[in-house]
């Protein structure tokens, strides 16, 4: 057995005859592929919220806008050239084409050419771009002519490899792969119609199901991924053995022992809902939590549900950066222990805020509530946004909170030999649109705040319009505009963002008859019709954040944030200043925004009158007496720029800090 549903048990052989049942159940009809969300869940039991395609919202100016048009015109584009120079797509060609080369990059690299192929088709899925469908289905070609009559699809295991096939269960990434091959097809079907590539991909899943499972040959997830892809390639085309596969990576309990000749292979996985704490590779982590909350949608698996909770504690409480970046440390690019949060050292990789970025949405979509989307808008507009630089063609794999300056360290590259990060990023932004509304029984919900138009339906099918005008994140000003095609009654949501102090909301000019309370979503229900217009107004000022005391690295600094993002000084901005880590900020003076448009493609930046010491820390010693440094150190006052830590590192090598510390006479009081 290798699922229990929260339903009833399905063997093995029981299943396949229920594929004929639930199939016609559950498999996308005809003709709505083009209606699918980013994470289908139409008709998933346990999904409170229910996602819109990315067609049905077009974004307006501001700063999504503009990351979907640099995605679109220049960074894919130019990934896929990079892809083609350093060997990628040629690993498919030595394949098919008797091309002579070598077969170059990790054991990973297929997966690259398939999220790009993803988010090329979120591009697609928002527009006709019918020289972008071509060079996907250019690269279509070539995958599909990689496959194997069996079904097997993956261009390291060949060759001298091929009797390695899933033996390396502990290294091997076929089924991380797979679960990307599973994900860009999926989005391209949805995109066009296409089922070349899904068709391709069901045929090595379909592999898997002949080959493993209890009594056949252990596979084991050994990167988390594929969990997610089974869940939505069960959502698309109804079949019940790919959600059962999905919970056999996630049981990870079986001991996978068997013999091929004189070597024996052991691997002893934990059981997903056995897990208390986060602990290991950051990325392995928040994809393993995001198909088990993917699992739990299909499933109601309480037993899952309870352990996302935990693990979602131990990531909010005491392991998340402010950013909303993930994994401390370099070595395996894991979490750290509680609280262990460095600021210059922090690893954060791109794909490790996006991991939290994805797990926060499914954890929103089972429940609509809004802590989740906190935690999403926190990861996206800083740790996931830092890590594509402004003009789309440079990439952080690191994301840390602390720079020195050092001209040799290039945090910004347009290639990585582990090149996950870039079109990950692409896919994430290309795919915007999709994260901005969803729709309940109840009504319609609104996540993200951005210029934008919806154009799509309750779920009793009333059409509606929406139109969201604002130039959020840089003012807290949002209106909204509400269109159904008939006067209906509905329970509009409306976000209150945790991080807004305070905020007013009206309808038609009036106030509501409550003060909206921040981390929460606001229920407005009314009889609605065309032209009713909904304002929120968010107070949004620059606020001083302080951490934890047991985050050794922040005792006494703060870190300035507005609205949703997070601020950083850089060296750059103050040649004044012979170093920014002796800058103290003074809380007693006042900190303003002030628009710049010809800075950093436009950014709101905060102004401080802050202080440095006349001596700077450099010219002190190592170490002396707390008897000899009290009262001796003298200071000037400074004039402060800081910016959005997003857009660190857009200028070439400068110092950085997230974290500055207070003046002395200012210290924070015990907490």
């Amino acid at each position: 057995m290798w699922l229990r549903l929260s339903v009833c048990r399905l063997s093995w052989v029981a299943s396949t005859v229920v594929v004929l049942v639930l199939g016609t159940v559950f498999a996308a009809e005809p003709g709505d592929w083009r209606d699918q969300g980013v994470v289908h869940v139409a008709k998933s039991p346990h999904a409170r919220l229910r996602s819109v395609p990315v067609r049905a919202v077009k974004l307006g100016d501001g700063l999504w806008k503009e990351r979907q048009r640099v995605t679109a015109d220049r960074s894919i584009p130019t990934m896929l050239d990079l892809l083609e120079a350093n060997g990628v797509i040629d690993n498919f060609r030595r394949l098919t084409k008797g091309k002579k080369v070598p077969r170059t990059g990790p054991l990973f690299t297929d997966s690259d050419i398939y999220k790009w192929i993803e988010a090329a088709a979120f591009v697609l899925q928002a527009e006709d771009r019918p020289e972008l469908r071509a060079k996907v289905e250019e690269m279509i070609d070539e995958i599909v002519a990689a496959q194997e009559p069996s079904g097997y699809l993956n261009t390291y295991y060949v060759e001298e490899r091929r009797n390695l096939r899933f033996q390396e269960i502990d290294r091997s990434h076929e089924t991380y792969c797979l679960g990307h091959l599973l994900q860009g097809a999926i989005a391209y079907y949805r995109a066009t119609g296409s089922r070349r590539l899904l068709d391709a991909g069901k045929r090595f899943v379909h592999y898997l199901l002949e080959i493993g499972g209890p009594g056949k040959q252990p596979i084991a997830s050994d990167h988390p991924e594929i969990e997610m892809a089974l869940v939505e390639l069960y959502r698309t085309e109804g079949d019940p053995r790919y959600l059962e596969l999905a919970g056999y990576f996630l049981r990870g309990d079986e001991r996978l022992k068997y013999d091929r000749g004189r070597i024996v292979y052991l691997f002893f996985g934990i059981p997903f809902t056995q897990r208390t704490r986060l602990e290991g590779h950051a990325v392995r982590a928040m994809y393993a939590c995001s198909g088990a909350t993917d699992y739990y949608l299909e499933t109601g698996d309480k037993a899952y549900w309870d352990t996302l909770e935990r693990l979602w504690e131990d990531l909010t409480r005491r392991k998340m950066y402010i950013t909303g970046g993930v994994g401390s440390r370099a070595s395996g690019e894991a979490f750290g222990e509680a609280y262990e949060l460095p600021n210059l050292l922090a690893y954060t990789e791109s794909c490790a805020a996006i991991g939290n970025f994805f797990w926060n949405w499914r954890m929103l979509l089972a429940t609509g509530d809004a802590r989740f989307a906190d935690v999403m808008e926190r990861a996206l507009y800083n740790g996931v946004n830092s890590g594509m630089s402004i003009d789309g063609t440079l990439y952080c794999y690191r994301n840390p909170l602390e720079l020195t300056g050092d001209p040799n360290e290039r945090i910004r590259n347009p290639w990585y030999r582990t090149t996950c990060c870039p079109p990950n990023l692409e896919r994430v932004f290309a795919s915007l649109p999709g994260y901005m509304y969803t729709t309940s029984r109840e009504g319609l919900w609104v996540h993200l705040y951005h210029s934008s138009q919806l154009d799509w339906r309750l779920e009793d099918g009333t059409p509606i319009q929406v139109e969201q005008q604002t130039r959020y994140p840089w003012e807290g000003n949002v209106k909204i505009t509400v269109r159904p095609a008939k006067p209906a009654e509905f329970t509009l949501f409306v976000r209150i963002p945790g991080w807004c102090e305070r905020a007013r909301l009206s309808v038609n000019g009036k106030p509501i008859d409550r003060q909206p309370v921040p981390g929460r979503y606001e229920a407005l229900k009314r009889r609605w019709q065309a032209g009713d217009v909904v304002e929120l107004d968010m107070l949004m000022e620059p606020q001083l954040i302080v951490a934890n005391p047991r985050v050794g690295d922040d005792r006494q600094k703060v870190a300035v944030q507005r609205g949703p993002l997070v601020y950083a000084i850089e060296g750059i901005d103050h040649p004044d200043v012979p170093s920014i880590f002796d800058v103290e900020l003074v809380p007693s003076r006042p900190f303003v925004a002030e628009w710049r448009g010809d800075l950093l493609g436009g950014v709101m930046v905060v102004r401080h009158q802050g202080r440095v010491p006349t001596r700077p820390s450099t010219e002190l010693p190592l170490y002396s007496r707390l008897s000899d440094s009290l009262g001796v150190v003298s200071y000037r006052d400074v004039s402060l720029t800081l910016i959005p830590y997003y857009t660190f590192a857009n200028r070439g090598p400068s110092a950085m800090a997230v974290w500055i510390p207070l003046a002395m006479e200012c210290k924070l009081p015990a907490q």
